[in-house]
């Protein structure tokens, strides 16, 4: 999102138009397909934590533990490639112990319902449920932030940056949902129903996925703004209920987006590129 691109989200129909290089083919776990296109591996739900389960395997797995990984600071969205070990490596956390206290936290609970259906099942799970929750919530919550600042804006200045940044996370979401819904989306399931690999005005379906995930990750950005700011989304002694409700809307904006980003990185994109990569060239 740091760098729009209205036409279509696509720089150049070859290679060399990956955002910084960031190829979906070959960008660690995240890119590997975990459950689309039938390539789902066949286990039984997750009893215990391993620490070399990917922090995406454990959302997808166990859905309600992923506040528990935002709290540790554990990127499971953008960074749902790595390993539990990694991660908490990379936090100066020791992973084993980490694992015990999820896996003591993990309430019996199916896998997350995405975690079944195909890419076209899946693009239409995203439009109904989190395309929907932000084409109404951020409208909501920008007069929220903004009628905060103007009324408790003198005692706590920050709010001032809060409004600031939650416009600035709302200009980019925006054009972002339209390019998946207008160009991305229909290229999936051109991609689902095609016998033979389509000619994508953008080359490989790889390049508009490359410009996503790098939105993705300006959103999280701005997403752990947001977190900083507020305290957590703590509404201070002081607040009022339009305080309250305000900060509340915000952590639940940002629980959704977090989820939402989850499911198209590391389930979404990986396994259309991996069909796009089976699928055989037209000879004519």
């Amino acid at each position: 999102m740091s760098t729009p691109v209205a036409e279509g989200t696509c720089r150049d129909s070859g290679p060399s138009s990956l955002v910084g290089s960031r190829d979906v083919r070959n960008n660690g776990r995240s890119r590997q397909v975990n459950g689309l296109a039938g390539e789902r591996r066949e286990e039984d739900a997750m009893n215990v934590i391993e620490a070399t389960a990917t922090l995406g395997e454990i959302v997808d797995h166990h859905p309600s533990l992923a506040r528990e990984l935002e709290r540790r600071k554990l990127d499971y969205c953008c960074g749902g490639g790595r390993t539990l070990a990694e991660a908490c490596r990379e936090r100066g956390l020791d992973a084993g112990t980490v694992a015990d206290e999820l896996a003591g936290l993990a309430p019996e609970e199916p896998p997350g319902e995405w975690t079944g259906l195909d890419p076209v099942g899946l693009v239409d799970h995203l439009e109904a449920t989190h395309h929907r929750f932000l084409k109404e919530e951020l409208p909501r919550l920008t007069a929220l932030t903004e009628g905060i600042r103007d009324v408790h804006g003198a005692n706590h200045p920050e709010l001032a940056e809060v409004s600031a940044v939650f416009r600035r996370l709302r200009a980019e979401l925006e054009p972002h949902l339209m390019k998946e819904e207008r160009v991305l989306f229909p290229m999936v399931r051109q991609l689902v129903a095609a016998e033979f690999r389509p000619a994508f005005h953008c080359g490989s379906i790889a390049n508009p996925i490359s410009v996503m995930l790098a939105e993705h990750d300006h959103a999280g950005n701005l997403l752990d703004l947001l977190v900083g700011l507020t305290g957590g989304f703590e509404t201070p002694a002081d607040g009022c209920a339009s305080y309250r409700a305000c900060y509340d809307g915000l952590a639940d904006l940002d629980a959704d987006t977090r989820m939402h980003i989850h499911k198209e990185n590391n389930a979404l994109f990986p396994a259309v590129v991996a069909l796009e990569d089976r699928l055989a060239v037209p000879t004519d």
